[in-house]
């Protein structure tokens, strides 16, 4: 990336009046994951999720001359064998006409210096198996995928059954 491409990207932390503009761009990613119908996300849960009393994530947003283009969500997690607290990215997305550009990149660049800062041990997150242009995205970036685990998950019904079983 050249040095003037890096003068046209800043990556912030998101604040309250940005919950509009992620709440959108979380439906064009679910959209882009062929998964819009699970969208349940309304501007007063992203707004008490991110930025209320029990803050459950936080964001980052990444513009391209001002103009935001894309975001990152991202919570702690724990590693036992680590014994120390890691960063977990729910949700990457920029916008497919600002793809190419550098800006996915420099928020995660973003993302691991605040891994550093809190001395949190490690960064993870999953893809789409499908979704080839990330999945070499990340592994360009260093990444490598845990083809030995397999991703469990209980919602709606399920989560609820195993509630009334307890």
């Amino acid at each position: 990336m050249s040095k003037a491409t890096e003068g046209r990207i800043r990556v912030r932390p998101a604040a309250p009046d940005d919950v509009p503009l992620i709440a959108s761009l979380i439906r064009e990613l679910a959209e882009y994951e062929r998964l819009s119908a699970t969208v349940c996300v309304t501007e007063p849960l992203l707004t008490e999720a991110l930025f209320g009393a029990t803050r459950a994530a936080e964001a980052i947003v990444g513009c391209w001359d001002g103009e935001a283009v894309g975001f990152a969500l991202f919570f702690p997690n724990f590693s036992t064998f680590l014994g120390r607290s890691g960063l977990y990215l729910e949700d990457l997305f920029v916008r497919p006409a600002a793809r190419g550009r550098g800006i996915g990149r420099a928020m995660l660049k973003h993302l691991a210096r605040l891994c550093g800062e809190r001395g949190y041990g490690r960064m993870e997150w999953a893809v789409l198996d499908w979704n080839e242009p990330a999945i070499e995205f990340y592994k360009g970036l260093g990444a490598s995928p845990l083809n030995d685990w397999t991703m469990f998950r209980l919602t709606g019904r399920a989560l609820a059954t195993l509630c009334e079983k307890a």
